[in-house]
């Protein structure tokens, strides 16, 4: 094994700008402290509530906070295999608690896992939107002035109605994320199979290439 030839100042200034990333994986660790936060606030809002609450507002309330979880888990896969591939080894080979996607990440694996992950996001979304819109009850369009109040509204935080008085949904709205959520499906399914194909190939070039050395 030869000996390692120093790097050039230059190379040494390029490869040493990685860093510049680190301040951005940081700032994903804060915002998963803010959705601790969330999940905690509205976790809360479920038990202190939860007599006066019907079925279908509990059950929309839970697949919030399993939104908040896969978003947080989507954080974790950033940070965690972000810094990994991108800034630096985490040298956590033998660790316990090592991930065992971690193993095998690279820039390709991790953007499939990151489009596996934002599908599931979706599919709650959009789950949460079926279910509010079969509760609305024929409930009319908030006008602009009721936005902000429903929006704000405690029963606003995971399904659709302003303290029941009005909507924020739309048959319109729910079609275009229905059809944002087949995009995402047919993307990642996109990036899966480039992956596959690129990597049958360096596959059939580094057989090519041993088979030549011989």
């Amino acid at each position: 094994m030869s000996p390692q030839r120093p790097l050039s100042p230059l190379s040494s200034l390029i490869f040493a700008s990685r860093w510049l990333q680190l301040p951005l994986y940081l700032g994903l660790i804060l915002a998963q402290c803010v959705y601790v936060f969330l999940f905690g606030k509205e976790l809360w809002h479920l038990i202190s509530h939860s007599v006066s609450m019907g079925e279908q507002q509990i059950m929309l309330i839970v697949l919030g906070l399993i939104d908040v979880v896969m978003i947080s888990n989507l954080l974790v896969m950033v940070i965690v295999g972000g810094y990994e591939t991108f800034v630096s080894r985490l040298r956590l080979e033998g660790h316990p608690d090592q991930p065992e996607w971690l193993s095998h990440v690279n820039a390709s694996v991790l953007k499939v896992k990151l489009a596996m992950a934002i599908i599931g996001i979706s599919s709650i979304h959009l789950l949460k939107t079926f279910i509010a819109t079969s509760a609305l009850g024929g409930l009319p369009l908030c006008k602009p002035e009721q936005w902000a109040a429903a929006a704000s509204s405690a029963s606003t935080s995971f399904y659709g109605a302003g303290a029941d008085t009005c909507t924020t949904m739309t048959q319109d709205g729910v079609l275009w994320q229905t059809i944002i959520h087949c995009v995402f499906i047919l993307s990642a399914i996109g990036i899966a199979w480039t992956d596959k194909l690129m990597s049958n190939g360096h596959d059939k070039a580094d057989s090519h290439g041993k088979g030549g050395a011989h």
